[in-house]
């Protein structure tokens, strides 16, 4: 953002640009325990902040307004929790009639091995309980990283409410701790940008909200088509793994597809719920996401699946999900600094005109090279009629 009296050559300031970006990643890596439930409590206040405001105009405070708002998202959350955990001890008491049912299901997969690849029944168990002593052998190491997460779930819990409050509440102090450090950035780009930020992960947020609950209607009509027990759960659970773009209703068909599995009679129930969700994974992407968030968060697929990948690597699972809406603010942010906006255009959505048939000769156009092409183009028609002439 910040502007130099003093011009200095366009590749030293990339070149800083994107040195600053490298240490900015590692910095973030490093304190990633810290930054972690920050970056969830921005976007959760960012959420927030319609419902904030509305105590506000009710002739609240801003320390209550900012406080109903959490509480009000914390019961929304712990609804949700209860309804997951609820259902899963409403199927698990139907636990002895699944297992019959898997028991059948191995012994067919028994069969079909001995039939097809020769391999004794007593064989496939042996390597069976081959694998389960090698799990057993790193139990210790999985039980120590469940209770590390158990716990940085815990530290999340109670961070996550206390930074979102304070983040509400001190809105107006942060944005003029930005206006002081881009003293020499004009106030009105400083405030243009952070407004676009805002704008741009509200819409993603809101957007998410909306599709996940219209993904979940149609999971659930399909399974209960089908007729698979349980379907709302099922769907809801499927439509909140969409947290995970791209691969989440892919991941959330699964356990539906096992469960018909397990209690239906033939396996064509299972194809049918894998069908049916993979059909409204193609709606989700095509139609329902385009139409709902539209334009407003500009990235193009390829730089959204490679954000998706780095933020797994970087982050984990907490990577996957914010990923995209912390992709999308460096998308703004690339745009108001100069020296970065060939990367933010890199990061967006392509014009229509880069999509047509001679998308080339319109960028030449665009570019003022168009008439060098022509001189190439003569020139090449000229070097074919050359030997014609002679003759």
């Amino acid at each position: 953002m910040q502007e130099n009296p003093t011009k200095r050559p366009y590749s030293l300031e990339l070149a800083a640009s994107l040195i600053s970006l490298a240490l900015i990643i590692a910095l973030m890596y490093v304190l990633q325990g810290v930054l972690l439930p920050l970056m969830f409590s921005i976007l959760i206040a960012i959420s927030l902040y319609p419902v904030a405001g509305t105590f506000e105009r009710l002739r609240f405070g801003k320390a209550l307004s900012a406080l109903l708002a959490v509480i009000l998202a914390i019961a929304v959350l712990s609804g949700l929790v209860w309804f997951i955990i609820h259902q899963v001890i409403v199927i698990g008491r139907d636990g002895a009639e699944i297992q019959q049912k898997f028991l059948s299901i191995f012994d067919t997969i028994q069969r079909w091995l001995q039939e097809r690849f020769g391999l004794e029944p007593t064989e496939v168990v042996e390597r069976l309980r081959s694998q389960a002593n090698q799990i057993l052998s790193n139990a210790a190491s999985y039980i120590t990283a469940a209770f590390g997460s158990l716990g940085n779930i815990l530290a999340g819990a109670v961070l996550v409410p206390l930074f979102s409050f304070f983040l509400l509440y001190y809105r107006v102090f942060f944005r003029e701790f930005f206006f002081r450090v881009f003293k020499s950035t004009p106030q009105e780009t400083v405030h243009n940008t952070l407004n676009k930020i805002y704008q741009v992960v509200q819409s993603y947020l809101l957007g998410l909200i909306t599709v996940m609950g219209i993904v979940a209607i149609l999971n659930t009509v399909g399974l209960w088509i089908l007729g698979i027990q349980y379907a709302w759960f099922f769907g809801t659970l499927a439509s909140l793994l969409m947290l995970l773009p791209y691969i989440g209703i892919a991941i959330g068909s699964i356990l539906p597809a096992i469960f018909a599995l397990a209690t239906k009679e033939t396996a064509w129930y299972a194809v049918g719920v894998i069908a049916w969700f993979q059909v409204v994974q193609f709606l989700e992407g095509n139609l329902i996401t385009p139409n709902i968030v539209g334009s407003k968060v500009s990235i193009n697929p390829l730089m959204a699946i490679i954000s998706i990948l780095l933020g797994g690597m970087l982050f984990g699972l907490a990577g996957l999900i914010l990923a995209l809406p912390l992709t999308a603010t460096i998308k703004v942010i690339f745009d108001a600094v100069p020296s970065m906006n060939a990367f933010g255009f890199l990061i967006g959505e392509p014009e229509k005109y880069h999509l047509k048939r001679y998308s080339t000769k319109i960028l030449l156009k665009r570019w003022k090279l168009r008439d060098l092409l022509e001189v190439k183009e003569k020139k090449k028609e000229a070097e074919k009629e050359e030997p014609s002439e002679e003759d």
